[in-house]
């Protein structure tokens, strides 16, 4: 369940290599062997004063390359950062007063596809954090950054793979992008278009291709949609007050009171691969749905526009974030994808709903959890953009199921309400009790529970959907508390717990990072919220022991 999904047969080869930590006093660092240089840095860390004499206040932009030039050694770099590193965004904290900078690494002003790092720096200029991975200057010093072919030509490229892939795409839901990267490739770099397109019909997809640029052969490429498969339990004939908007005599349903506005559709049973081309090339969304009166009788459509609302609500209240942008985009949500459709998704574009065939499933718009799941997907690529496979995909998949799960506020399941509707109490997969739910990869086991556990093989893009049950536990047990394998968890709450994990994919993590950087990101999000020394951070470390996460 979720927004992207890569190809199992296509799967991006990121090898993150094993990690070593260091700790001295107060500082501690990770280094990664692939490169051997710090996935994190945790220390408090000034400019020296005769850099900042010339100037009454340096810009947190200086202030960032700065550190990196005292760490330059450590990162395996020469020459001025500037040259190495982008800003490319940066976040100021409210409550901390704390400046999160996002930076891209790049060589010649081609950024480097992954490698990109958080520093976080205070409001009395101090650096306290830094995450992220950094390829030394060895690895990328005499990489050919000047393409042999053109954007276009490259998207001309992936129009055709996408063809012969899915059949004729009609329709784009938004036009093709293609962007020059450096692309590691089984240990090589190589200079790359990365192209983006996303497609509704004739099969859902948000494709990504990997072009060569001195060459134009398709070096990687993997379908960022996820399709859900596993829930159930349909519509469930609770009564819902939601926001329409009134035009003449007709009722729509399109609520104008939240951000650019929530707005749902019948897909009329569109095939979802044509449905899914029409979303994206041409903008179609399916027909509008209206009704006489304020009363509307589709209950896939009502739960679609009053979950939708649920979920944007949850989000401005409680990370005041405005959309999954940030920026108050439009939540399009079109019912009725295909005849029987056991699936849901986001496109990139919109989310997509099927009615489910009634025996696996019923209508997919009914779960509030599955359309949280879905939209924190959309949240995750507009911040940490978790690369979709192995460790970096299973935390893209558990985050979506730790905010859904949050959303829907009942319980600790996922997607039960829509799931096998003959079959009383089961679910996709329950956070409480992993290893409760059959594992789809190994029916005979449940779902693992601690890092020993970890499935180490190629399906499902290296386990994303089932590795990230880990992930899941260590946040049940932070928010509820208990005892797993003989470690004991005090628990903080879900309000506490929330905003730990919100904060750490947000602030922190970054497109690569595995689930070592995930404890260090949750305990450095604790720390800066609740304090050192504070209940939240010990359970933090308490809750990653419990499942094995060093």
């Amino acid at each position: 369940m979720k927004k992207k999904i890569f190809s199992s047969a296509a799967a991006l080869a990121i090898a993150l290599g094993g990690l070593s930590t260091v700790h001295a006093d107060e500082n501690q660092i990770k280094i990664n062997d692939k490169y051997n240089t710090p996935s994190y840095i945790i220390e408090k860390w000034e400019m020296p004063p005769k850099l900042t004499l010339s100037k009454k206040k340096v810009t947190e932009e200086e202030i960032a390359l700065s550190y990196l030039e005292y760490q330059k050694d450590k990162l395996k770099l020469k020459g001025n950062m500037k040259n190495h590193f982008k800003v490319v965004d940066t976040q100021k904290d409210k409550e901390t007063g704390t400046s999160h900078l996002r930076l891209v690494e790049h060589q010649n002003g081609v950024p480097i596809y992954g490698s990109e790092q958080t520093i976080s720096i205070t409001d009395n200029q101090e650096v306290t954090a830094f995450f992220g991975e950094v390829v030394p200057q060895e690895h990328k010093e005499n990489l050919d950054t000047s393409p042999s072919i053109d954007a276009a030509q490259a998207e001309s490229k992936v129009n055709q793979a996408i063809e012969d892939k899915i059949g004729e795409v009609k329709a784009y839901d938004a036009d093709p992008k293609a962007e020059l990267y450096l692309f590691d490739k089984e240990g090589d770099f190589h200079l790359t278009y990365l192209v983006k397109a996303s497609t509704s019909n004739p099969a859902p997809g948000y494709w990504h291709y990997f072009v060569d640029a001195s060459n134009g052969e398709i070096i990687e490429s993997f379908n960022a949609i996820d399709n859900v498969t596993a829930f159930g339990e349909g519509v469930l004939g609770d009564k819902k007050k939601f926001e329409v908007t009134k035009d003449n005599n007709s009722y729509y349903l399109y609520d104008g009171t939240r951000g650019d506005g929530i707005h749902t559709f019948n897909a009329l049973n569109l095939d979802p691969n044509l449905f899914n081309l029409l979303s994206q090339i041409f903008g179609y969304h399916g027909d509008e749905i209206t009704s006489n009166h304020k009363f509307f009788s589709d209950p896939a459509a009502v739960d679609a526009q009053a979950h939708a609302a649920d979920v944007y609500d949850y989000y401005e209240e409680t990370f005041n974030r405005d959309s999954f942008d940030d920026e108050g985009a439009r939540l399009i949500s079109s019912v009725h994808v295909g005849d029987g459709w056991n699936n849901a998704a986001w496109n990139g574009v919109q989310m997509m709903y099927g009615d489910g065939d009634g025996d696996t499933f019923i209508p997919f718009s009914g779960a509030l959890d599955v359309i949280g799941h879905e939209l924190t997907h959309a949240v995750t690529d507009r911040s940490a953009d978790l690369v979709y496979q192995y460790e970096p995909g299973a935390l893209n998949e558990s985050f979506s199921d730790i905010l859904g799960a949050m959303v829907d506020r009942d319980d600790w399941l996922m997607g039960e309400d829509i799931y096998t509707p003959d079959i009383e109490g089961d679910a996709l997969r329950s956070l409480e009790d992993p290893a409760s739910i059959p594992n789809p990869l190994n029916p005979e086991e449940g779902y693992p529970d601690h890092y020993s556990k970890l499935y180490t093989g190629e399906l499902d893009n290296g386990g994303v959907h089932v590795n990230s049950s880990i992930n899941n536990k260590a946040a049940h047990l932070l928010s509820e508390g208990g005892t797993h394998y003989d470690v004991e968890v005090e628990g903080i709450g879900r309000k506490a717990t929330e905003q730990i994990y919100y904060r750490a994919l947000t602030k922190y993590l970054t497109p690569t990072s595995d689930f070592s950087m995930m404890r260090q990101a949750a305990i450095q999000s604790a720390i800066d919220i609740y304090g050192e020394n504070s209940q939240q951070t010990i359970s933090v470390k308490q809750a990653y022991d419990a499942v094995g996460v060093k």
